[in-house]
């Protein structure tokens, strides 16, 4: 706002009016101008669909072997007990098995030595 010294009240006005005028017409929407070339959204779109969708299938399919793995692990588990206590079981069983024997040998040698003795 410039101030002249013949300026009366009006013109003071009309010039602050018009500074102001100036400073909000910054903040208005300027004109649309038109792309210089055509932005295909579609394509796009679909591209960005197809990525989401395929990193999609890797996570699905990342998940589904890690529960595979995790199926596969607890089986492994199941069978290493059932295999540990099948053979504790045979362990006992030769136990038991070897003192039958030695019982038998030892009844055995009893008799033996019994007949030798009546002799």
């Amino acid at each position: 706002m410039q101030n002249t010294p013949n300026a009366g009240f009006a013109d003071r006005l009309k010039t602050a009016a018009a500074a102001r005028q100036a400073l909000l017409s910054r903040f208005k929407p300027q004109e649309a101008r038109p792309a210089l070339e055509r932005i295909d959204r579609t394509s796009e779109r679909k591209v960005m669909l197809a990525q989401v969708r395929a990193d999609r299938v890797l996570a699905k399919t990342a998940k589904q072997d890690a529960t595979a793995a995790t199926l596969a692990a607890e089986a492994q588990a199941v069978a290493d007990a059932q295999a540990a206590e099948l053979n504790a079981k045979r362990g006992e069983r030769k136990e038991r098995k070897a003192l039958s024997a030695l019982d038998a040998k030892a009844k055995r040698d009893a008799r033996y030595a019994a007949r030798q003795a009546r002799r």
